[in-house]
């Protein structure tokens, strides 16, 4: 049965050779790319609040949804996770305001810019800029590149958003910059937005707008880097009428996002988390902040190297610092990674060890599995299903 589509929608996960690609080309078929599609029928005349960086888009798209949902402005959103304040990642919502995941991986097999480019904010965040995806990326020029792009498209009346001292970024802005500039800080109470921690593991801290106190988070997260998080969405949600008042006390109620230090069962003082990390920053930012709240108790850190550029051994050389805070790291290793992890044991600081097969990791992790211990799981994929079996052996020893 032929279904005679008007349009076909190609994702970026499909490339040349693919049979349906093929047959489309082949006959002629109109055919566009995931992002233009929305630029196309979604986005056009709304206000898109963009929220981009290597790291923590997910969960600071979750945020700003959360905030602008619990201020009754009823947003748009398009999340690339699962936002546990809502029921769903995405919805057209019933106002110009439109929450939108901005990833910079490529858009389609026949369009190379970052998916962000379509989407033309009017209030942008760039949370943090760090090389990756280099498959696609031949070095962090590339990805400033693309940043500038799409801040080459925000509107005079718009607004970007940002860390300050971070020399990546600075560079893109100083590239061109034709909006409003707006920068947070965790030390420094001069700038426009800064916090002041109540709890050094980020649970509870202060938000000050102009250095005056606006008012307090206390909230289920933590983690510096989830401070910093909370900053950047008060600064956006702040650039369409929402108070940061109103911010801090939408955030003691985010729930998190799933994936993101989800914590899926505590058995007899054994807790095991799934944590999307797949970058040594973010590794190193979760463990930290995992640390400062569990004190001396055990971490052990369950990693697979599962993105493209940690499978090319891009980032070798910092995985070993980024997992100090761990006393124990396990590390899968599948026979088909093109390099070696004895170079990270070797340089670790605290006890690490690698397997070839989940049996036997698992095996090892239950072995390990003390009360009191925090065993956080770290992939961006499904780990070929070993946190289902993990929970469902420790479920199984404690009856």
């Amino acid at each position: 049965m032929s279904l005679n589509p008007d349009s076909y929608i190609i994702g970026n996960a499909i490339s040349r050779g693919n049979p349906l690609l093929e047959a489309i080309l082949d006959a002629g078929l109109p055919y566009t790319s995931g992002p233009q599609w929305l630029s196309d029928h979604i986005l056009q005349g709304r206000w898109v609040l963009a929220l981009a960086g290597t790291h923590g888009k997910t969960t600071t798209s979750s945020m700003l949804a959360w905030i602008l949902e619990y201020a009754g402005m009823s947003p748009g959103y398009l999340i690339g996770g699962v936002p546990r304040n809502f029921s769903t990642s995405a919805q057209l919502g019933k106002t110009p305001f439109f929450v939108i995941e901005a990833d910079e991986y490529d858009s389609a097999f026949f369009d190379k810019r970052s998916k962000f480019i379509h989407y033309r904010p009017r209030t942008l965040v760039i949370n943090n800029l760090e090389f990756d995806h280099a498959d696609i990326f031949d070095d962090l020029a590339a990805i400033q590149r693309q940043f500038h792009h799409v801040v080459r498209t925000i509107p005079q009346n718009g607004l970007v958003i940002f860390p300050n001292n971070n020399p990546v970024i600075n560079a893109v802005i100083e590239q061109g910059c034709w909006c409003e500039q707006s920068q947070f800080s965790l030390s420094d109470s001069a700038l426009t937005w800064s916090a002041a921690l109540v709890n050094t593991d980020g649970s509870c801290f202060d938000i000050f707008y102009q250095g005056e106190k606006q008012g307090r988070v206390n909230w289920q997260q933590i983690g510096v880097h989830n401070v910093s998080n909370a900053l950047a969405v008060i600064a956006a949600a702040h650039h369409v009428g929402v108070t940061a008042e109103i911010s801090c006390e939408a955030l003691c109620l985010f729930a998190g996002v799933k994936r993101r230090m989800e914590c899926l069962v505590d058995v007899n003082g054994v807790r095991v988390y799934d944590d999307f990390a797949h970058h040594p920053t973010a590794i190193a930012s979760t463990l930290n902040g995992l640390r400062e709240n569990v004190g001396t108790e055990t971490i052990l850190a369950v990693i697979e190297l599962r993105s493209n550029t940690m499978r090319m051994g891009i980032h070798a050389c910092e995985l070993a610092k980024s997992v100090s805070a761990a006393d124990q790291v396990l590390w899968f290793n599948p026979p088909d990674l093109s390099w070696g992890l004895d170079s990270v044991i070797d340089a670790s600081t605290c006890d690490s060890e690698y397997y070839e097969s989940i049996d036997r990791l698992i095996t090892q992790i239950l072995q390990r599995a003390k009360p009191g211990t925090h065993i956080v799981i770290m992939s961006n994929g499904s780990f070929s299903g070993l946190h289902q079996q993990l929970v469902e052996r420790l479920q199984q020893h404690a009856e």
